[in-house]
């Protein structure tokens, strides 16, 4: 079963505390979920105000399927990003498929 992992780094740069932190991210990973049916986490410790990571897994039993999706996700991140006044910074994507370079 093709599994695939997606991690987001985020910047947010209006955060002055731990609260604006968790308010950006609790809606992120809200937005996320129920958008795409997706397991969403936050990664890191809260140590630091203006970045957050996030991790992203999905299984399906179609690995185009699930590649498509990984990529939607990615893009819909972006944009609930800046909708939320942050910035996605790197993204990494891991899976076990192969896809085709077309």
């Amino acid at each position: 079963m093709p599994v695939a992992l997606l991690t987001l780094e985020i910047g947010i740069e209006h955060a002055h505390s731990l609260k604006d932190r968790r308010q950006v991210v609790r809606s992120l990973k809200d937005k996320l979920r129920q958008g795409f049916n997706i397991s969403v986490a936050e990664l890191d410790e809260a140590l630091v105000w203006n970045r957050a990571t996030l991790g992203i897994a999905a299984v399906s039993g179609s690995p185009r399927y699930l590649a498509g999706q990984m990529h939607e996700v990615e893009d819909a991140a972006r944009r609930l990003c800046a909708g939320l006044g942050c910035e996605l910074l790197d993204t990494f994507l891991e899976s076990d498929l192969v896809l085709d370079a077309d």
